[in-house]
């Protein structure tokens, strides 16, 4: 069992919020493998319970679409997340993410929020705190599906639907203690932008699971629907999740290098050299969908090679120069994940490779290397989970139940796919054969 515990100054405070917003209901969240929001609800009055020995649920709901056995695990609620949900004024609902533990109070091999907790334990025990800043790209669509606009990068259209969409969602971010750093039209038609300002790792993953939620319900409302699908439209620009990341030291930036002809310090070049060193094993987490191949294809400034530079779209690591001067600013940003991805799993696996690059003291290529001399990044899902069921590195960091997990949910993914008759084939072939 879940022991009692003392009411810790957040479960307090958790308690005195909902007591003076007068909420009547709780979401307990947590995420599925895929990084699908799961939720139970409880009345208020079952709060202090749930935040002293949690509430149990079946613990398959953590595999994904393949779902095992059922199993008994308990979610226990994160008080420092307990939130009132902006978008529910009239039913006075509050949120809360949960870890997922088993019943003797152990985490659950199944849970991904723990299992990004247990990466940063580890940066924590070097000494290293994870910093990371998102870029969210995602669609807005009709009920039909259509674009809802024919913008394009940067537009401002006074008459641009998104806008409304955009605002309203941002309103309800930072009314739930999530700061954005700006926002603005995408590449594509009906594609919008929404940056997310640095914070510590596990926050940053909750704040892009709340961020998808705020944004589909906020589209809801304005009768259309908010889609962070990576390749919706054929012959345009897909959605990337663009992270952005740095290691601080004792408070200080240990990306950071004075030399302004160095964009990076050693330690930052070494964390760098072991994202790209295992990107290829980890793309299947960074890259979860058979969908998301069709962004990374070439032509649309995605990454397709383990590259890095200091400018252009095109390489899987930038490394913004603009502001060299600035400790606060040095940096890497992954260009290679999407909107569809498992935040926890994703963060989980980047920042592992990276500490492996640290401890290791891997040696960073030459900027801008020539993609046929850099090893590609997997082509395909198939590819991509094969180089996940080999990785030593992401097996250790995740544990084999997580990594099975998602191999037999993309496994399964592909074995639809193949089965499945598409309208290309119907469109070229039908009248042909």
């Amino acid at each position: 069992m879940v022991h009692d515990v003392d009411a810790t100054p957040e479960a307090e405070f958790a308690l005195r919020t909902a007591k003076r917003r007068d909420v009547r209901f709780v979401r307990l969240w947590f995420v599925d493998v895929l990084g699908l929001l799961k939720a139970v609800a409880i009345p208020i009055s079952e709060l202090e319970g749930a935040l002293e020995r949690g509430v149990g649920i079946d613990g398959s709901a953590l595999d994904g679409t393949f779902r095992g056995l059922e199993r008994d695990v308990i979610a226990v609620p994160d008080p420092s997340t307990f939130q009132v949900l902006p978008w529910t004024p009239d039913e006075r609902v509050a949120r809360v993410f949960c870890n997922i533990q088993k019943p003797d109070g152990s985490p659950s091999a199944g849970d991904s929020r723990a299992a990004l907790d247990r990466v940063l334990a580890q940066a924590a025990e070097l000494g290293y705190e994870l910093q990371v800043g998102a870029e969210v790209e995602f669609f807005l669509f009709d009920q039909e599906g259509r674009p809802t606009d024919d913008g394009s990068y940067f537009d401002f259209q006074a008459q641009d639907s998104g806008s409304p969409v955009r605002r309203r969602t941002i309103e309800h971010l930072e009314g739930m203690g999530i700061p954005v750093k700006a926002s603005h039209h995408e590449a594509a038609p009906s594609q919008h932008e929404i940056d997310l300002v640095h914070t510590d790792a596990l926050s940053m993953a909750d704040a892009i699971v709340t961020l998808r939620a705020a944004a589909k319900q906020v589209a809801a409302e304005h009768g259309a629907l908010a889609s962070f699908m990576p390749k919706p439209l054929t012959g345009a620009f897909g959605s990337g999740l663009h992270l952005h990341l740095s290691l601080f030291e004792d408070g200080e930036n240990a990306f950071f290098d004075p030399d302004p002809l160095r964009p990076l310090s050693p330690l930052g070049s070494a964390f760098l050299a072991g994202v790209l060193a295992h990107a290829r094993e980890f793309t299947a987490l960074t890259n979860q969908w058979s969908n998301s191949y069709k962004r990374l294809a070439p032509g649309f400034e995605a990454p397709e090679a383990t590259t890095w530079t200091l400018h252009g779209r095109s390489s899987l690591v930038r490394v913004p120069s603009n502001r060299p001067e600035l400790a606060d600013a040095a940096r890497i940003e992954l260009r290679s994940p999407d909107p569809g991805c498992n935040p926890y799993l994703a963060l989980a696996a980047v920042i592992g490779a990276g500490l492996r690059g640290v401890e290791a003291a891997y040696q960073a290529p030459v900027p801008d290397e020539d993609p046929p001399t850099a090893p590609p990044l997997p082509a395909t899902l198939n590819e991509a989970a094969d180089a996940l069921d080999g990785s030593e590195l992401v097996r250790d960091l995740l544990g084999d139940r997580l990594v099975d997990a998602v191999l037999r949910n993309k496994r399964g993914e592909l074995e639809a796919e193949r089965a499945t008759v598409t309208e290309y084939e119907r469109t070229t072939l039908l009248r042909r054969l």
